[in-house]
């Protein structure tokens, strides 16, 4: 059962370049230009704000190197929902589907609209946000139902654009000069902020704004030859972010005093009053803008090939597994939109995120494990891709993932319960769905 229309053209092969564009736009989002103010309220040390980052790009690549033996050894697009399934079961793979296809990229999608907005006013002021980011989406909509060709373009365009402005922004704070009170070097205290909790608690932040860095994953299935090019993209576009990151960050750092960047969530404006004067706040208004629109546009990509996935096995999710003429998931892209759109201008899409993010990390969490699993229980079956530095790359990222389940739930532990609750809703829809399906065979008439 294919679920697709029989009418449909194949869509073509997504190319290396458009999955590494949608690794580099969804990871970065709008945490990389705001979460440093937090940062250095408990951290004032330059080298080991950047070796937060690093730390955490590390992680990001070890995540992504296990991801991408997994989804070679299994290239169906929709990421944890068909490795999830694979490794364990369909209900555990339709308890993480449950939660992508309904609110796990619609929240995302949401905030990025809204910051779009919010940011928009400095490129058209009296500009309404909400009426903004209501444009991004349902333009990037409009984009990928015209079909894969138009979305590779859209997507690689942007994407460059986002970091040619980025690598510009990086060029001229550099060159501006640096302020003498920050130092880059390893100082006294390090050591001591490397170990402290406070470290480990940013850490958690910096793992968020990294996130994406197995988007390639979900749209597997449509690659070009996926063995090779689902790593490369995963591998290539998490090292550019984690570079661009790092040097964004220390830009941050050597242009604006950290008096004035510590607990302010706006550090790019800041900073870019510092490079650019007044002026500023407008350029790096319209340089987040132009960012978050790849952002929207890949979450608006892969997302929807969960929904397929689960449309084209569950019988009575069927509706979601059409394709148009030009292979483009209607009715999953149009879900997925309405659903950001309610989230936008109900203004719910922050606490949505607040209570899915311990299932969501829990699935990747599950979905690594899964990888130490396979290694033991079918070592035979063929691996197109190997982890490299198995079996210490899945130990690094598993403890890092653990530390974070154990953050949300000693700091938000009704939001943790939220999100197990909903997991445990996803469960008992799967079995009210496969039940109705048996029973539609068991009463089918005889041929």
């Amino acid at each position: 059962m294919t679920g697709a229309s029989p009418t449909a053209e194949p869509a073509p092969a997504v190319s290396p370049l458009a999955a590494t564009a949608i690794v580099v736009a969804d990871m970065i989002g709008i945490g990389v230009f705001t979460s440093l103010g937090f940062q250095v309220t408990d951290i004032p040390s330059g080298f080991t704000v950047l070796l937060l980052w690093l730390v955490g790009g590390v992680v990001a690549l070890c995540g992504a190197l296990c991801y991408a033996e997994l989804a070679t050894m299994f290239p169906r697009s929709s990421g944890e929902y068909n490795l999830l399934t694979r490794i364990y079961s369909p209900a555990i793979g339709f308890i993480a589907g449950w939660l992508s296809a309904t609110v796990g990229f619609a929240a995302p999608v949401a905030l990025a609209a809204m910051a779009l907005g919010q940011y928009g006013k400095a490129v058209l002021p009296g500009a309404p946000p909400l009426l903004l980011g209501f444009a991004a989406i349902w333009i990037v909509t409009f984009v990928h139902l015209r079909g894969t060709r138009h979305s590779s373009v859209f997507q690689i365009g942007f994407t460059l654009l986002k970091l040619a402005l980025i690598a510009a922004f990086i060029g001229v704070g550099f060159a501006g000069g640096g302020d003498p009170a920050i130092s880059f070097a390893p100082g006294t205290f390090d050591p001591a902020q490397i170990v402290s909790a406070s470290f480990a608690i940013n850490l958690v932040f910096v793992m968020y704004a990294y996130s994406g860095w197995n988007a390639a994953t979900y749209i597997v299935g449509e690659l070009a030859d996926p063995p090779r090019s689902l790593p490369r993209a995963l591998l290539v576009g998490t090292s550019i972010v984690v570079v661009l990151s790092i040097a964004l960050n220390a830009v941050f750092l050597v242009t604006t005093p950290l008096a004035e960047l510590a607990g302010q969530i706006e550090v790019a404006v800041i900073a870019g009053r510092h490079i650019f004067g007044e002026a500023g706040g407008r350029i790096v208004g319209g340089l987040i803008c132009a960012g978050l629109l790849p952002t929207i546009s890949a979450m608006m990509w892969i997302g929807p090939r969960v929904t397929v996935a689960m449309g084209e096995d569950v019988p009575a999710l069927r509706l979601f597994a059409g394709r148009s003429r030009r292979g483009v998931p209607v009715a999953a892209l149009l879900l997925q939109a309405g659903v950001a759109t309610v989230l936008l201008f109900t203004q719910s899409f922050e606490a949505v995120l607040d209570f899915i993010q311990f299932g969501l990390i829990l699935c990747s969490f599950l979905t690594v494990i899964g990888l130490i699993k396979l290694r033991i229980t079918r070592p035979d079956q063929p691996r197109p891709f190997r982890t490299w530095g198995y079996p210490i790359t899945p130990l690094i990222f598993l403890a890092v993932t653990l530390f974070m389940l154990v953050h949300l739930v000693t700091v938000r532990p009704l939001q943790s319960l939220a999100s197990l609750l909903l997991m445990l809703v996803g469960l008992v829809l799967y079995r009210l769905v496969t039940a109705r399906g048996r029973r539609k065979v068991r009463m089918a008439p005889p041929r």
